[in-house]
């Protein structure tokens, strides 16, 4: 593909495109036009007063103008407002002009970028945060719809960035990485989200501390990506050490985390041995508790290659292992060094499975992200069918919303605790019907809709409400009812759960979807009606 002699930037306000556009123009030997500024220059007035005086629609009229005698000119690179990808006229215009890269940032990162700037007419109201996240919610879809490329600015090095920039336009390449980062400060990791991650040894091999690895996997996930991923990293000089342990929850075991002990030991592995979690997430958490204890913590890195461990466990640095009595009460917050999300391995992913993931996907909806979890109810069927922007989309939006709460709440002191939407009482469904009976996804699911119905019960949803909720997972192929296992028994269960506070359960309710609280206070009778009258008779598992 010959290189373009227009490129057109792309993104919210605070996402970069004068930073990146100047110097990607000076490398490149173009011209740098911003189209915002090429209107003041117009007009001879500054964008805050055009609004002002003529409103949005006003300055929307006068962008589109401007934009289409921009988009005939060649050897440029051009920036253009956030908002101009509103008009289907500025859409048609730009797609035919040149190459689009989208410039995609966190919500978090913009607020950062764009809070004491009074230039903002979109941002002056009494919560520019809120306003920013419904920006962000309404554009984003439409800019990656838009975009032949998307590059996320996040706290790259701004070089880096407009050099990689650079190779993808000479490659012609199509989006197929996202990356977002977890702000944990000297421990802040990237998560890389696109196709085929697995052939990208660069994307691996400088976040090694030595030139060896040991890669832990299954015996479902080896046949499939442990040789494709040993090449690649063989390729850079790696020696890598294969450990294969038996797949399924039921191995999440102490038995099973000596077995990486004893391949660890018996081929004198280092302090600085990377280990690598190659697969879901019962991998992910016994790796990185394997990591976490091993010479009392080595580095390690998760390449999770189901949907649930993608959007949710392979993020955030909860590593551990189940005990008879309980899941995940044995375990350390221990973070990896990269996550690396190859969508590409969710096409050998079982439809049982797929359905399982998009049960995490869908709480982020419910906690915190209204946007998405109406985007969710629109676009089920596509996920269902493995649509793979559709998918990206989700993962990258999941991602996005773990990250941010990861980063403001790393050990659940506070709003961390929200992820838990669900788990109290799946977890008491898993442990009760069996581990591995039921997939931890569907469990959750099971356990969402009880949240939910108790929600109801304490008078926060409405009927309508819970239908919804009821409705999006039965379409994704999950439980919308729980398994009956007596209320003594959930009860137990859940007696036994980490957000147990002075012998008191606390639950994650919601109080409108999109808005989840964590309370102990909570009536035992409303509970037990929950539990005995929102169960089914289900004595297998969903998918038999």
């Amino acid at each position: 593909m010959s290189f373009p002699n227009k490129i057109i930037l792309i993104g919210l306000m605070g996402a970069g495109k004068t930073t990146v556009g100047k110097m990607l123009a000076r490398h490149l030997g173009m011209r740098f036009i911003d189209s915002d500024h090429e209107i003041e220059r117009r007009t001879g007035v500054k964008i805050p007063v055009i609004f002002e005086l003529e409103g949005e629609e006003g300055f929307r009229a006068r962008e589109t103008a401007v934009l289409a005698q921009l988009c005939q000119m060649d050897n440029v690179v051009l920036a253009t407002g956030g908002g101009a990808v509103l008009r289907e006229e500025n859409r048609k215009n730009m797609k035919r002009s040149g190459a689009i890269v989208y410039l995609r940032a966190q919500i978090s990162d913009l607020w950062h970028r764009t809070r004491h700037d009074k230039n903002r007419p979109l941002l002056q109201t009494a919560d520019p945060h809120a306003k920013l996240r419904e920006l962000f919610a309404q554009r984003d879809p439409i800019y990656r719809e838009l975009a032949d490329v998307i590059m996320d600015t996040g706290d790259q090095n701004i070089h880096y960035l407009v050099r990689r920039l650079e190779q993808k336009l000479k490659d012609g390449q199509a989006t197929n990485m996202q990356t977002l980062t977890v702000e944990l400060g000297d421990r802040a990791y990237p998560i890389h989200i696109g196709a085929n991650l697995l052939e990208q040894a660069d994307l691996m091999v400088p976040h090694l501390a030595q030139k060896r690895v040991a890669i832990v996997t299954n015996t479902t996930v080896a046949p499939l990506y442990l040789a494709k991923l040993t090449h690649t990293l063989e390729q850079q000089g790696v020696s890598v050490l294969p450990v294969i342990l038996p797949d399924g929850e039921v191995y999440k075991t102490a038995d099973t985390l000596n077995l990486i002990y004893d391949a660890l030991l018996q081929n004198r592995c280092e302090r600085k041995t990377t280990l690598i979690a190659l697969g879901g997430g019962v991998i992910g958490d016994l790796t990185g508790y394997a990591a976490a204890t091993y010479l009392r913590g080595v580095p390690f890195i998760q390449v999770p290659t189901t949907l649930l461990a993608q959007v949710d466990s392979s993020v955030g640095g909860k590593t551990g292992i189940n005990h008879p009595l309980g899941k995940n009460m044995i375990g350390a917050f221990y973070q990896p060094q990269v996550v690396l999300a190859d969508t590409a391995t969710l096409d050998t992913l079982p439809a049982r499975e797929l359905s399982a993931g998009l049960a995490e996907v869908i709480k982020y909806g419910l906690i915190r992200d209204l946007p998405f979890f109406e985007w969710l109810e629109q676009n089920m069927d596509k996920l269902l069918a493995r649509d793979k922007d559709a998918l990206a989309y989700a993962i990258h939006r999941s991602c996005q919303n773990k990250a941010e709460i990861v980063a403001a709440d790393e050990r659940e002191d506070g709003v961390r605790a929200l992820l838990n939407l669900g788990h109290t009482f799946g977890h008491a469904i898993e442990s009760g019907m069996g581990y591995g009976n039921w997939l931890h996804g569907e469990a959750v699911a099971g356990g969402t809709v009880l949240a939910a119905d108790l929600s109801r019960r304490q008078g926060w949803l409405d009927d309508a409400a819970l239908a919804r909720v009821r409705t999006l997972f039965k379409r994704a192929g999950l439980p919308d009812t729980a398994p009956d296992l007596g209320v003594a028994s959930y009860m137990d269960a859940m007696g036994l759960d980490k957000k147990v506070e002075g012998g008191k359960i606390r639950f994650v309710l919601l109080k409108s979807i999109g808005e989840a609280l964590v309370t102990a206070d909570v009536e035992a009778d409303k509970l037990a009606q929950t539990l005995q009258g929102f169960v089914s008779l289900l004595d297998a598992r969903p998918g038999q």
